[in-house]
């Protein structure tokens, strides 16, 4: 078992791989029992954002990925993923959006989304209306720290993944936040929901009161890009269910990837796009664990 974590308030356990090995595939699997993950992000000037998150999602082994995203940056994503990833314009009608999104096993909201009143109201819907997990990032949760009620009435799982900023919007917290452990599960807690809070040593904190501070991960993962590849592989694996992780051990995943592209490129060259290429490596170590 892991060793606990003693940081300000309640202890909390740290994330070991022995605790979460990676499940092998069945010899008569088919993609239909990895799952099919819907991605909502993207806007002009973030196409980057949704491509980094779909690519990730796909390298962690989702069955199927649909990136849904405006039409007027369709032409540029659909270059960017141009194989893997189903890339979906956007219709004009919301209902439309909804019923694509219903059949997913797991939906990530936010990468590059932008902030706009369509946006919003998406953003909102899907929130309330989606039975399976949500993962909300970057501005999923700007737009869900004005309607913490959302988050609040939602019957499904939800993971929120902020960086402490975007906590601060969230929660209130002051800045800097001086017991992050404590902050995190306080918020888990009140919003019974899954939350992530990025950083050195990650704290993934659930509704029940259980944290987990990670160990892996390095300063060449602090750059734009790396949040967007952690939301397509917590998607991913999310979307997997029982052929996936817990939602720490997606935390640790991610982190690894970051080392092993340390090791490879150091952590001033390194980039997004090398850590969604060492994530079948890392995943590679903890299916030999299985």
């Amino acid at each position: 078992m892991s060793e606990p974590y003693t940081g300000p308030g309640r202890a909390a356990r740290t994330a070991d791989p022995k605790d979460f090995p990676l499940p092998r595939r069945p010899r008569d699997s088919h993609k239909g029992d990895y799952g099919k993950l819907f991605i909502l992000a993207g806007s002009r000037g973030y196409t980057g954002a949704a491509a980094l998150c779909a690519k990730a999602a796909v390298r962690a082994g989702a069955g199927l990925v649909t990136l849904a995203v405006p039409e007027d940056v369709y032409p540029i994503l659909a270059a960017k993923c141009y194989d893997e990833a189903m890339v979906w314009p956007l219709p004009e009608d919301d209902g439309a959006v909804l019923d694509k999104a219903q059949g997913a096993s797991a939906a990530v909201i936010g990468p590059g989304l932008g902030q706009g009143a369509r946006v919003e109201r998406l953003v909102l819907a899907l929130t309330r209306e989606l039975p399976c997990p949500v993962i909300l990032d970057a501005d999923g949760l700007n737009i869900i720290s004005r309607h913490i009620n959302v988050l609040d009435e939602r019957a499904g799982h939800t993971v929120l993944t902020p960086h402490e900023g975007e906590f601060a919007r969230l929660s209130g917290c002051p800045l800097p936040i001086a017991d992050r452990l404590g902050a995190a599960r306080g918020f888990a807690l009140a919003h019974r929901c899954t939350l992530v809070l990025k950083g050195r040593r990650t704290v993934t904190a659930y509704p029940g009161g259980d944290c987990v501070v990670n160990p892996t991960g390095n300063p060449g993962m602090a750059r734009g890009g790396s949040g967007d590849v952690l939301a397509g592989l917590l998607g991913a694996l999310t979307a997997q269910g029982r052929y996936g992780l817990p939602v720490h051990g997606a935390v640790w995943l991610h982190g690894r990837a970051g080392d092993l592209a340390a090791e490879d490129k150091g952590e001033y060259g390194m980039t997004p796009s090398d850590l969604i290429e060492q994530i079948p490596y890392a995943m590679k170590e903890l299916a030999e664990r299985g």
